[in-house]
């Protein structure tokens, strides 16, 4: 049996509104973020995952089915203090925040976290 790519979820999903609300807040904490697409899998589409990085992998979002998964690659080191991280815990390097349908985005926590992730891939070199 071949497996078919599944299509991308249409721009109105629920999912893909919230991923472009994400990759909007993403740049706005740092516009000089770089996004590419990379992973391209059957079960993404054949789209690949966003990824974001400034000086090395930020973050990335992940679209399923019932949520929608932003990971910081080294999410462990990033102070949380609004408790955003709510998946990947028990790791010693990554951290993610599940989204799922009808939450409410934390903005400026979201920002701020983005903004330590990437401070620990651009330490001051002074």
């Amino acid at each position: 049996m071949t497996k078919r790519a599944k299509p991308p979820a249409p721009r109105d999903d629920w999912r893909e509104l919230t991923l472009d609300r994400i990759r909007a807040l993403i740049l706005e904490a740092d516009p000089d973020m770089i996004e590419e697409r990379k992973w391209k899998k059957p079960s993404n589409g054949m789209a690949g995952i966003p990824v974001w990085s400034h000086d090395g992998i930020v973050c990335t979002g992940e679209t399923y089915k019932n949520y929608v998964k932003v990971t910081f690659a080294r999410g462990a080191f990033v102070k949380d203090p609004a408790g955003l991280f709510n998946a990947s815990l028990e790791g010693n390097l990554r951290r993610a925040i599940d989204f799922r349908e009808g939450d409410t985005i934390n903005e400026k926590a979201l920002k701020a976290l983005v903004k330590a992730a990437v401070k620990l891939n651009t330490p001051d070199r002074g």
